[in-house]
């Protein structure tokens, strides 16, 4: 069975952190932003790897931004939708809105929110466009299967992490 794991928070709150740690003991997993749901594709179709794209984005920018628009116009889910395909399970640590956490729970994805205050996160990086949906959109949304506090440090962190692997284990057993 595919298994799919979502992450959420706001910038800097420790999604890829988390997410790193989970494949460092998820090892059948791997990472993929939504947005390189396009890269992936676009790799595929002009024979250059993923690698490369991300090395040298700026080469590849216009047909990345013609491509995701083309799937787009197709399905307004075509780039998620492509993730869920994937042969792989894996771990998607940027969902934004509750319509990308709702689409990969009805494939049944486990979903996590990762949470920081904002003094935290700005400790750890220049904030910007705080008020943006993208970053406000989840912020009242209650239907998590887990919640990590990443207020503290990165021993706390991994602590927590080795807790919900356990819950994940569980989720997909």
């Amino acid at each position: 069975m595919k298994k799919i794991i979502v992450i959420s928070g706001k910038q800097y709150s420790g999604k890829d952190t988390l997410a790193a740690l989970l494949l460092s003991d998820l090892t059948d997993f791997v990472r993929v932003g939504i947005g390189d749901a396009i890269k992936y594709e676009y790799a595929k179709k002009n024979g250059v790897t993923f690698d490369e794209i991300v090395k040298n984005k700026h080469l590849y920018r216009s047909g990345l931004i013609e491509l995701g628009n083309y799937g787009r116009s197709i399905d307004p889910d075509y780039w998620l939708k492509s993730i869920v395909e994937m042969k792989e399970n894996v771990i998607v640590p940027d969902v934004r809105v509750e319509h990308e956490v709702e689409l990969f729970k009805s494939y049944g994805a486990y979903s996590i929110r990762v949470e920081a205050s904002y003094e935290n996160r700005s400790k750890r990086a220049v904030i910007t466009n705080a008020d943006d949906p993208t970053e406000t959109a989840l912020d009242s949304f209650d239907g998590w299967d887990a919640v990590v506090d990443n207020n503290s440090d990165f021993s706390n962190l991994e602590k927590q992490e080795k807790d919900l692997l356990i819950k994940i284990k569980k989720f997909f057993s």
